[in-house]
């Protein structure tokens, strides 16, 4: 099977690539978050023992949501201006769809534990969900920024550039 479907093969290689750069891009970022307010709750002796699995949660969640918007082509309208422009704008607009999925996620765990529909949206705390939403924005801007300078450059341009290769390696400094 694996023979007869070669590009669908490739095209897994791929998902899973991109799954795995985002998911620890993010991983990075909400773990390095987790950390802070464990130290920051240290000092006033409360304990956060699973801070860094919801991080770790977190990160795999807003990958996913991230997958799904770039399969529905979400922010692409300004791909054909600077790269700046376009990572801030996929920045706000993907921050958006993590916001609308926090606050889905939050009426649904509201539900679960037996609130009503309208009190489980009185209830919420819209300055944590903005506090979250800034941060998000703030993450994904240098996120969408390597992700655009890829998508313009070309992948393997890019691999080569930013990570290295023996063929660029190679080269007398006057030919780099």
């Amino acid at each position: 099977m694996n023979s007869a479907h070669p590009e669908r093969r490739e095209k897994i290689k791929h998902e899973l690539r991109e799954m795995l750069e985002l998911f620890f891009y993010l991983a990075f970022f909400f773990g390095a978050l987790a950390i802070y307010d464990i130290l920051l709750l240290r000092q006033y002796d409360i304990s956060e023992g699973w801070s860094i699995g919801f991080a770790l949660i977190n990160a795999a969640v807003i990958t996913k949501v991230i997958m799904i918007g770039e399969y529905a082509k979400l922010g692409k309208q300004y791909e054909n201006k600077a790269i700046l422009i376009s990572a801030v704008w996929k920045a706000f607009v993907f921050g958006l769809l993590v916001f609308a999925f926090h606050v889905v996620e939050e009426v649904i765990k509201r539900l679960i534990h037996g609130a009503d529909l309208s009190r489980s949206f009185t209830n919420i705390r819209f300055e944590q969900f903005v506090g979250r939403a800034i941060l998000v924005f703030c993450v994904f801007i240098p996120l969408f920024a390597w992700r655009e300078f890829r998508r313009v450059m070309g992948k393997k341009e890019f691999r080569s550039l930013f990570y290295g290769s023996a063929e660029r390696n190679n080269l007398s400094p006057s030919e780099r």
